[in-house]
């Protein structure tokens, strides 16, 4: 589950200097020949399945991403004026802006401070984890954010099989709908990440705390898809016990909701964390490198289609 930046070649000439006047905007110390670093993730699947995925850009202390195509401005400002609540601040790295603006292409992007991602170097820190998760899910709802994004990954893994056209692949397609279907309606409803991996952690310069990053997928929803990755993968076999347990009795004493205080947590967790692998398995199918990671889900996935 972790992630690990890698550094693309250059983005286009005239990406780099609008990221530059972005940024500039937000730090001084941005001139013509700062450089700007594009972004992307390895290892384990860590990116929402989608026609174009987004691209984040580093340029002094600013962050400038942009949005896949076909984002919704409305979704998003949703999104951006509900992590900006009352005490919000606590559990999610904060915007430059709440709003966001134009980009090239016809795109939406929105402007965050530079942080440090929770890397592969870093020992992931499983009792903050659970606990941070655990305080989002028992937030107030305020603000109208929108629902969240797990459905909408799902349904995009299935239509990226479907357009595959792999006979292989048919029963993939199946436990994909399958799961939608049964997923359509939650037993409960709190704030979720709705993209929860470890990724999606980072903290400020001068502030070791880890909160949460990336608001493409907040909003409203059954909080089990925020433990559906790490609960998807324990079940694979990618994720040590040592790691599950110890996110999971955390979780669980700062009072999350998304399961029973006690007792067998896979009544609530099944359905998400199934939904996770298959997701998992469609970006791990798509990414060259990731042969040997798309055998691992795909026989995870044979298992729970069996």
């Amino acid at each position: 589950m972790p992630s690990d930046p890698l550094r693309r070649p250059a983005p286009p000439a005239e990406i780099a200097d609008w990221v530059r006047e972005v940024a500039g905007r937000q730090d001084p110390r941005v001139d013509a020949h700062t450089p700007v670093v594009p972004l992307v993730t390895r290892g384990l699947p860590t990116r929402p399945v989608a026609p174009e995925h987004s691209q984040v850009y580093i340029c002094a202390g600013v962050i400038v991403k942009l949005h896949g195509a076909g984002t919704d401005l409305g979704r998003l400002s949703r999104r951006l004026h509900a992590i900006g609540g009352m005490d919000m601040d606590r559990l999610w790295i904060q915007p430059l802006s709440y709003t966001p603006i134009s980009a090239p292409a016809d795109r939406l992007a929105t402007v965050w401070p530079r942080v440090t991602v929770l890397s592969t170097i870093d020992r992931p820190p499983w009792t903050e984890i659970g606990s941070l998760l655990a305080r989002l899910h028992r937030m107030p709802v305020a603000d109208d954010p929108p629902r969240l994004g797990g459905h909408s990954r799902l349904a995009r893994a299935i239509a990226y099989l479907r357009q595959a056209g792999d006979s292989d692949l048919g029963w993939l397609v199946d436990l994909g709908q399958s799961l939608a279907e049964r997923l359509e309606h939650p037993a409960r409803t709190t704030l979720a990440h709705g993209d929860f991996h470890l990724g999606q952690l980072g903290h400020t310069p001068l502030r070791r705390s880890w909160k949460l990053l990336d608001v493409d997928d907040f909003g409203i929803g059954d909080p089990a898809w925020d433990l559906a990755r790490p609960a998807g993968f324990w079940a694979a076999g990618l994720l040590d016990d040592d790691a599950w347990h110890t996110f999971l009795s955390a979780y669980r004493e700062a009072g999350g909701p998304a399961v029973p205080p006690d007792g067998d947590p896979w009544p609530a967790l099944d359905l998400p964390a199934r939904a996770a692998v298959l997701v998992a398995t469609v970006q791990a199918l798509r990414t060259p490198h990731s042969e040997d990671t798309a055998r691992l889900l795909l026989d995870a996935c044979r298992r729970m289609h069996g």
